[in-house]
């Protein structure tokens, strides 16, 4: 499944290392692509959204 999401606290690169770092978690097979002009994430996972948006909210980063 694919998903994408805005978080509009995606300003960096680091910021990209940890949100992908904490999908990862969740979905070690998950394929992370962030945009931090948009503030966009896109992933392709197997795991649901609500997992997904958990796991980037606990590192600081909550989907809008």
């Amino acid at each position: 499944m694919s998903l994408q999401l805005k978080v509009p606290k995606l300003a960096c690169a680091a910021c990209v290392n940890t949100v992908t770092k904490a999908i990862k978690t969740v979905d070690a097979m998950a394929k992370v692509e962030a945009n931090t002009k948009t503030k966009m994430v896109r992933i392709d996972t197997q795991h649901s959204e609500a997992e997904i948006k958990g796991a980037i909210a606990a590192v600081g980063y909550p989907a809008a």
